[in-house]
């Protein structure tokens, strides 16, 4: 059932916990289900010791590194840092493939040694590197005569397998890594691209399992262990710092040099089998006209093209997966949310490998039976953006998309779609189930915003400071409004409107409303409402206006809604306002809701008109100025080509597929080696082109010829800039130019 598809509302997570208190520990550290059914028949008898570690030949589910966060101060005090150990560990983020390599002595294998290797999926590839020392079909382990130390006689590396070209003596781009093992299987002296596995962890040396050693504690394990074999086997190098500070240039050299990125880790930590958490975070450049990282989506639906695509599915639709919370309410696990639609960026062979994958799997869409069991729709019965076939999710694809922000809309289920989707490239190592979900979607989203107000609030700060005035705070001893009555000196007039309800205030009330806790309680009791300090009742409200630690925790449940002290005070004014008439509760607008349980996305936007302004309740002069401030202004303008496209796109009248637009909103700086027929093409599809290398240009791409000698004076020049251009070979310009769509740009790297 865990191998192919559960349709009872249930997990494998909720299966293995069923099965055996142990059942999940046993499948991370294996792999096998085999195990897991064969050895834990019986719910009394526990793993213990040794069983519960990684075990020789037998493949495990690795530790993932947490996506980054808003600033590198924050990336940094996740590090877990000590008085006694203030540092924390920073790594090259490597273009490959995830990789455990096992290896144990064996007598009975020519050269006596057994290697296993297995991707981050299981998938088992010891076929293609080499099951020993003298594997003529090895394209790695053919090498190691050499790499282990005298004395190791079983060991388990975690690490990555990339793609080296000994000629240029640098990485090339992932796509590339089985074709370099398959040619050098074939041909170990034709001097070409080969495998390089790039070992950051030690787990298992001579019959001792490490994972629970801290990290520091394993890599000195590893060098005690492992010796370098030049561009085929080795140690991948690490950088220790103490401040935030020292992330930044590192990041500007490793951008310089073209790579991926960079990885913090917390030299105290454990290894974590199939953990993504704080003590491994990723840091990527962040890029022009892009939003955050790109996004892992499943596809539910197709529309068919016209013109010459006509026949033919052109765009997609892709949804957010439902969470545990839905699941455990009876949702099928698979069902989705509509999110955004998808046609730019593909090529005639993705198309081509897209139908290859899904073909005979789509169904014909039936408005008058949509399937809600798999997806459900914007607009309710309306059925927005409905799709000419559908696909389940475990016969679809995932999508790799990039887009410049994130949207409200009424058009998709989920209340927000993405501006300008453009595919980035086919996750063939995806399956739906680690697609992006809802709630995974929406800490991206928040992480992005609070980057964002990082900014603006800096920004604040700075202008605070410059203040000489002094206030002197009142001292408030934490717990001691809990058992004392609150001082207010006015907490509203004494009504009825929270009569028989119950309120857990967590939090003050922040600007412009600025109100302590112990006055929003007051207000509350004045008002015939019972204050309580727990929610564990379910009918009890919950109000915060701060993401405290326990506020936090209430989100990442996502089981309730929780309201903003504002709702309260609005409650109240409309009393005051409604004189002489039943005190009534006010129903929820947007603005009152701090967090919105996932089940309620969209509820309650109806209770307000498409400016914020309330259908039910009166608002003061000073809140409708605001209001009108923030309205936008209807006057004439210059022609804005985005502005169009954006009333465009949604109705299939996109302008990416004209051959004048194909470039648009691209800015670009073409070295001077970029032949005149590139630019001309730039410029004719909408393109900015510059004939200068400056920041504040806000370049989005730097067109080079392929081994351009400009590069590298290139790379220094920008490195030190805020935001990254991408800089492609002549190649992405041509191409996109014959496919007249953007293509993905990690395709065409300037190494």
């Amino acid at each position: 059932m865990i191998l192919r598809q559960m349709k009872v509302g249930a997990t494998e997570k909720t299966f293995f916990d069923i099965w055996h208190p142990d059942a999940e520990n046993l499948f991370n550290i294996s792999s096998s289900l085999r195990r897991v059914c064969w050895e834990l028949y019986d719910p009394e008898v526990r793993l213990e010791g040794d069983e519960r570690g990684v075990k020789l030949m037998q493949c495990f589910q690795p530790q993932l590194a947490a996506f980054q966060m808003r600033s590198m101060e924050q990336m940094v005090s996740k590090m877990g840092k000590t008085e006694d150990d203030p540092s924390f560990w920073i790594e090259e983020k490597l273009d490959g493939e995830r990789m455990q390599l096992h290896m144990i002595d064996d007598e009975s294998i020519d050269g006596g040694k057994r290697f296993s290797f297995w991707s981050r999926k299981a998938k088992d590839y010891t076929y293609l590197y080499g099951n020993s020392l003298f594997d003529e079909r090895s394209s790695l382990t053919r090498y190691l005569t050499h790499a282990f130390n005298d004395g190791v006689r079983n060991i388990i590396l975690d690490g990555e397998m990339i793609t080296w070209n000994p000629k240029e003596d640098s990485v090339v781009p992932f796509g590339t890594l089985k074709t370099a093992a398959l040619a050098e299987q074939s041909n170990p002296y034709q001097g070409g691209n080969r495998p390089l596995f790039r070992i950051f962890d030690c787990l298992f040396l001579n019959d001792l399992d490490l994972t629970h050693y801290t990290l520091r504690k394993r890599r000195e394990a590893l060098s005690a262990s492992v010796k370098d074999v030049h561009r085929r086997f080795e140690i991948h190098k690490l950088t220790e710092a103490k401040e935030a500070s020292e992330i930044e240039p590192m990041l500007r050299t490793v951008i310089a040099e073209s790579s991926e990125g960079l990885v913090l880790k917390n030299p105290r930590s454990e290894y974590r089998l199939n953990e993504r958490n704080d003590d491994w975070i990723k840091v990527k450049p962040e890029y022009m006209t892009e939003f955050g990282e790109a996004l892992d989506c499943i596809v539910i639906g197709g529309y068919y093209g016209s013109g010459k695509r006509g026949g033919r599915l052109s765009s997609f639709l892709c949804g957010l997966r439902v969470d545990e919370t839905q699941i455990s309410q009876g949702a099928n696990p698979q069902k989705c949310y509509s999110f955004f639609k998808v046609g730019g960026g593909f090529a005639a062979q993705d198309y081509a490998e897209l139908r290859h994958r899904t073909e005979g799997k789509w169904i014909d869409y039936d408005p008058a039976r949509p399937p809600t069991e798999w997806f459900e729709l914007g607009g309710g019965s309306r059925q927005h953006e409905r799709p000419d076939v559908w696909i389940k999710p475990e016969h679809s694809v995932v999508l790799s998309v990039k887009a410049a922000s994130v949207a409200p809309t009424d058009q998709f289920k989920m209340g927000l779609t993405l501006r300008f989707p453009r595919f980035k490239k086919l996750r063939t190592d995806k399956t739906w189930e680690q697609a992006l979900s809802i709630y995974e979607f929406v800490q991206l989203k928040a992480r992005a915003e609070g980057e964002k107000e990082e900014k603006k609030f800096k920004v604040d700060d700075a202008r605070k400071k410059r203040s000489t005035r002094k206030r002197k705070r009142e001292m408030v001893i934490q717990g001691q409004e809990e058992g004392e009555e609150a001082k207010a000196a006015y907490a509203g007039p004494a009504t009825k409107v929270f009569e028989g309800l119950n309120f857990f205030i967590m939090s003050e009330a922040l600007k412009p409303l600025k109100k302590s806790k112990a006055e929003i309680e007051a207000l509350v009791k004045a008002n015939a409402g019972n204050v309580v300090a727990s929610e564990k009742d379910p009918s009890t409200i919950l109000v915060a206006d701060r993401n405290l630690v326990k506020v936090a925790s209430l989100i990442k449940r996502d089981e309730r809604s929780i309201v903003r002290p504002n709702w309260l005070y609005d409650c109240v004014k409309q009393g005051e306002l409604d004189l002489g008439r039943p005190g009534l509760l006010l129903p929820f607008e947007p603005r009152h809701l701090f967090f919105t349980v996932s089940s309620d996305y969209g509820k309650f936007d109806d209770n307000v008109d498409e400016f914020g302004d309330s259908y039910t309740r009166d608002m003061e002069p000073e809140e409708l100025l605001q209001l009108f401030k923030e309205m936008p202004v209807r006057v004439k303008k210059e022609y804005d080509a985005d502005e169009v496209r954006e009333q465009l796109d949604p109705h299939d009248f996109g302008l990416d597929s004209l051959p004048g637009c194909v470039f648009q909103g691209v800015v670009a700086y073409c070295a001077s080696d970029v032949d005149e027929n590139t630019k001309r093409l730039l410029r004719f599809a909408d393109a900015t082109v510059f004939e200068d290398l400056l920041e504040e240009r806000q370049l989005t791409h730097v067109i080079v010829q392929k081994d351009s000698g400009a590069l590298p004076d290139i790379r220094a020049k920008v490195a030190g800039w805020r935001k990254q251009p991408r800089i492609v070979v002549q190649g992405w310009v041509l191409d996109s130019w014959k496919e007249k769509t953007l293509l993905d740009e990690e395709r065409y790297p300037s190494r």
